[in-house]
């Protein structure tokens, strides 16, 4: 279970940057099952009402900024979430969606049990990526209150970070739902540091267990 809200659903960890982290709206490609990975992305119907509705809850919150990945989908809500604070929003691509590679553009379903190509961005790096993203909210928000509006794996990774797990440990998001992090930038420091040796342990294991059944390793697309 991860410490992110109390029961009315607010950030205890007092003095921190209050991080509102939300996955995008539905896409064109979310409902045709492609992979989008770093491609723009555009939201469909259901997408833009979903980032109405995230927008309607958050309005009475009171919100210091609103950042977004560089990627259209994620800009896309996060515009539409932004309207009723009368802010801008900021872009990164520290919060940009996994690089898949040659998955890119994929239909999902069809990808899984196949054996991984090396173009993938690879767990380590997303992890780095996730340590990064959550640095700089700390240190450019410091005790502000703060949208950011990422990516399913994206997310998942900066949850992972801000837990000090794995990311298989963490519940993947769904599109424009909303956690609640109270990170600080000493807190992410040690948090990442055991992210990342939680996920070598694990990736060591997992390798000892493939070349002792004499197997290629192979993994499903989330």
């Amino acid at each position: 279970m991860l410490p992110m809200l109390n029961e009315e659903g607010k950030a205890e960890e007092s003095g921190a940057t209050t991080l509102f982290l939300v996955r995008h709206g539905e896409t064109v490609d979310n409902a045709r099952q492609i992979m989008q990975g770093q491609t723009q992305g555009c939201l469909n119907e259901r997408g833009r009402e979903q980032a109405q509705q995230v927008a309607r809850r958050l309005a009475d919150e009171p919100i210091d900024a609103v950042v977004a990945s560089d990627l259209q989908r994620a800009i896309q809500t996060a515009e539409i979430i932004a309207a009723p604070h009368g802010l801008s929003v900021s872009t990164t691509p520290l919060l940009r969606e996994r690089d898949w590679g040659s998955f890119t553009g994929r239909f999902i379903p069809d990808l899984k049990g196949m054996v991984w190509p090396d173009d993938i961005e690879s767990e380590p790096k997303l992890l780095q990526r996730a340590a990064d993203f959550l640095q700089y909210i700390t240190t450019t928000y410091p005790g502000k209150r703060v949208v950011a509006v990422g990516h399913g794996i994206m997310n998942k990774a900066v949850l992972a970070v801000y837990a000090g797990c794995t990311m298989r440990e963490v519940q993947r998001m769904m599109n424009a739902e909303v956690r609640v992090l109270t990170p600080t930038a000493e807190r992410t420091a040690a948090s990442a540091a055991a992210s990342m040796t939680a996920t070598a342990v694990a990736t060591a294991s997992k390798t000892s267990a493939a070349g002792a059944a004499n197997t290629t390793a192979t993994a499903s697309a989330e």
